[in-house]
């Protein structure tokens, strides 16, 4: 059984089972009245190895939004893209060079919402290992790889509260060999891990 069937067949186990997600950063007062979302996509790129891996990318300092931080290589659906699939594709291309024809694509799971106004479709695709990758300069500062099973493992997932825009907030943060997942990045992953009975 190949890779992406065992994350096929995980992901359907998953859904069985009804897992209770997280819908977003806003509540639901905060929804009411906010305009519709921007939808967008990113690429859960998973490497095929006896060990898979996730790969993340660490975004620019010079970045109006979200400097610095970790995310899965993604951004908005463009008119041009026929669905979510083909944007989170294009945008790994472009992003760090991962070539589409590379990709194996397992499927799209439950779209998380943004508290800056983005409504996000992960999608699953598994990679060969050790793929050359080329950072574009102006976005992302480094591309690396994490262990899935690591990510996934609810026990790495440290729940932390700040205040932003006046309310207390509760998000999930991951800590890896240095770098640190939160906020949307890290709320996909846990709800990957709710998703994928792995």
């Amino acid at each position: 059984m190949t890779l992406a069937d065992r994350l096929a067949a995980a992901l359907a186990a998953g859904r069985r089972a009804a897992p209770d997600l997280l819908t977003g950063d806003l509540s639901a007062l905060e929804l009411e009245g906010a305009p519709p979302a921007t939808e967008a996509a990113v690429l859960v790129a998973i490497t095929d190895r006896a060990e898979p891996g996730v790969i993340l990318t660490r975004r620019t300092e010079t970045l109006r939004a979200h400097a610095g931080q970790v995310a899965f290589p993604g951004g908005r659906i463009d008119p041009e893209d026929a669905d979510a699939v083909a944007a989170a594709l294009r945008e790994a291309r472009e992003e760090i060079g991962l070539p589409s024809d590379a990709v194996t694509i397992v499927g799209a799971v439950s779209p998380y919402r943004t508290g800056t106004g983005y409504r996000v479709t992960p999608v699953i695709g598994v990679v060969p290992p050790d793929l050359p990758l080329t950072p574009a300069e102006a976005e992302v500062a480094a591309v690396f790889e994490a262990p899935l099973a690591y990510v996934l493992d609810p026990a790495n997932h440290a729940r932390e509260t700040a205040v932003w825009k006046g309310s207390e907030r509760h998000y999930t943060r991951i800590d890896w060999q240095g770098e640190t997942i939160w906020g949307a990045t890290a709320a996909m992953i846990v709800n990957l891990s709710r998703q994928l009975a792995w």
